[in-house]
């Protein structure tokens, strides 16, 4: 199965020295919904929007589909 992965979206943070919390402000996100990026979790496509003009960048630039192996098939 895939799914989204925000390891992007981390990088970006620590490479412009942005908080966690900080995002959450800018963006106008909870804590919670940043916990779910964390976790890989599903959120919903308005708040990576409001993370892209938070952080004037690209839905491209915070995220990326993430693919398991196929070993056992």
């Amino acid at each position: 199965m895939n799914h989204l992965c925000y390891k992007k979206l981390m990088k970006l943070l620590v490479d412009r020295e942005i908080k966690q919390k900080e995002l959450c402000q800018l963006a106008d996100i909870s804590t919670s919904t940043m916990a779910k990026l964390k976790r890989k979790e599903n959120v919903n496509t308005e708040v990576l929007v409001k993370i892209c003009a938070a952080l004037h960048c690209d839905i491209a630039d915070i995220c990326e589909i993430e693919t398991e192996d196929m070993k056992d098939v």
